[in-house]
């Protein structure tokens, strides 16, 4: 891991600077959405979707950049740009998709995600690292509330930790809500999520612990449940979900970084911006205390204006607050 996402780590842990906070790109869509994983041309070109080498464009422009901490991507990507060195001289974080369960197999026509999640990884951990040299990597686990696929989820969750400290890698956890509905009533969901999580890691030596989590934000009160749970130990963060306006990820990273969530992996709404490189440093304000989400997407509008980019949406629409993010597919 790079030497400042160590830094901000240590500072968060040790509560040495309030200010510090970690924003992933999460470039890892390929894992889950097949051909449409790269996103349609905008403005639109007459293609149907993007390539995988403009995708890689993409990529690169934003670790150039270098205002993201970490940026996560598929094996196989993260192995191609590695061979064209585009992590050796940043500060940014490579950082790959250890497994991919099956409620993030949402091809078109898939209906994988109708029965309860049960965990696979595409990728072996040793190959992996041998291909992409990462040190970090996303492992995901989704809790139904169903004793057998939930007992199979925690078996192959511990198969992975103690493979990956035999091998010094480290790796954050990724827990989402039920992907079948009704398993939990919905007032106590977040409940029930922050205790699956806490419940999970009390069998686990604190130095076997995920560096962070990455979580849906269920509510204020569930996050700063979690974050005041052991601050030194545990870091929260949350997951970005589908587009939505652009206010709603400004609004998400506002509010999760009040109540106590130190880090914010965003994938969709990166992707999909007007100016992704704009986009994350607008995040990054936010963050620093400089902006508030309103004025966030005041200013975003203002700079795709001086940069001739059309916007998506006008400024009107893209004030409103729309999402509601539980999973990866929605």
């Amino acid at each position: 891991m790079k030497t400042r996402l160590l830094e901000k780590l240590d500072a968060i842990r040790t509560n040495r600077d309030p200010r510090a906070f970690i924003i992933a790109d999460a470039k890892d869509a390929d894992m889950a959405w097949g051909i449409p994983a790269a996103g349609a041309p905008y403005p639109a070109d007459g293609r149907r979707w993007n390539t995988m080498p403009g995708f890689r464009r993409s990529i690169r422009e934003v670790v150039d950049d270098g205002e993201i901490d970490i940026l996560l991507a598929s094996v196989s990507q993260l192995g191609l740009l590695r061979d064209e060195g585009v992590f050796e001289a940043s500060a940014v974080t490579p950082a790959i998709r250890a497994n991919d369960t099956t409620d993030i197999w949402c091809g078109r026509g898939a209906r994988y995600r109708e029965e309860a999640s049960r965990p696979f990884a595409t990728c072996d951990l040793e190959e992996a690292i041998a291909a992409t040299g990462a040190e970090l990597g996303l492992y995901s686990i989704t809790f139904n509330n169903d004793l057998q696929a939930d007992h199979e989820s925690l078996q192959a969750f511990k198969d992975f930790r103690l493979n990956a400290a035999r091998l010094g890698f480290h790796y954050f956890l990724e827990v989402f809500a039920p992907n079948l509905t009704g398993r939990v009533d919905d007032g106590d969901l977040p409940h029930f999520l922050n205790d699956q999580i806490c419940r999970t890691l009390a069998g686990v030596p604190c130095g076997n612990w995920p560096v962070f989590l990455k979580i849906p934000f269920l509510s204020p009160g569930a996050i700063e449940d979690l974050a005041a749970y052991d601050p030194q130990n545990l870091i929260v963060g949350i997951l970005g979900g589908s587009s939505g306006t652009t206010h709603d990820a400004f609004k998400l990273i506002g509010e999760a970084r009040k109540h106590g969530a130190r880090v914010a992996l965003f994938g969709r709404k990166i992707k999909d911006a007007e100016h992704p490189v704009e986009f994350i440093r607008h995040l990054r304000r936010i963050t620093d205390g400089d902006l508030t989400p309103v004025d966030a997407v005041k200013s975003y509008h203002d700079t795709l204006q001086k940069a001739g980019l059309p916007p998506r949406r006008t400024l009107d629409e893209d004030l409103a607050l729309t999402a509601t993010e539980l999973s990866y597919a929605r």
